[in-house]
């Protein structure tokens, strides 16, 4: 595909996502803040760049004097303990034996993923709300298992990959956006 091509297919693919899923994910964002939580995020592959670009962008560029900082924890960064869950115990558990110790009600756990059947990012999402916090997927394609695990989804209706994908980081900075500048 030529990068003309590529580009043109992105424009449209950013076209058709969903503005109101977007603000929903913005609104969860500051119902979490609000109510002191912590917000997670978490993914694999490019989708945990993802979720950690979306931490940096929460705790670093929303902040302003005249409201709470948000409180953001992308669980894909600590490496030794990924990389520990998933030697000691198995891949699927990353995410949800990290949630298991600290998520509560009050949190919000945003789950990353460009297929949404991810077994490990569904795994994190059951524990979050077992233990009663509000889930929010970011996902692709028709948005498999996550957008019917996750208490709200917004999907990025494609079937190619690296756009989902850079649709993703879109909808993290128009997230971050909203919040920086509007609150």
């Amino acid at each position: 595909m030529a990068v003309a091509a590529y580009f043109a297919e992105l424009g449209g693919v950013l076209g058709c996502v969903a503005a109101p899923g977007v603000e929903r994910l913005v609104d969860q964002i500051r119902r979490a803040r609000d109510a002191g939580g912590m917000i997670y995020t978490l993914g694999n592959g490019g989708s945990a760049a993802t979720a950690s670009h979306l931490a940096l962008d929460l705790a670093k560029n929303t902040r302003r004097p005249d409201r709470p900082n948000l409180r953001v924890f992308a669980l894909t960064d600590n490496v030794g303990l990924l990389t520990a869950w998933a030697n000691d115990a198995h891949f699927e558990e990353v995410f949800a034996a990290q949630l298991d110790a600290v998520v509560r009600a009050d949190d919000l756990v945003v789950a990353i993923s460009a297929s949404g059947n991810s077994k490990n990012v569904l795994a994190g999402v059951r524990i979050a709300r077992t233990a009663g916090a509000r889930t929010f997927g970011v996902t692709g394609y028709d948005g498999g298992r996550l957008a019917r695990e996750a208490d709200d989804c917004v999907i990025v209706p494609s079937q190619n990959m690296q756009a989902i994908e850079d649709a993703h980081l879109a909808i993290v900075h128009g997230v971050m956006c909203a919040l920086r500048d509007v609150g």
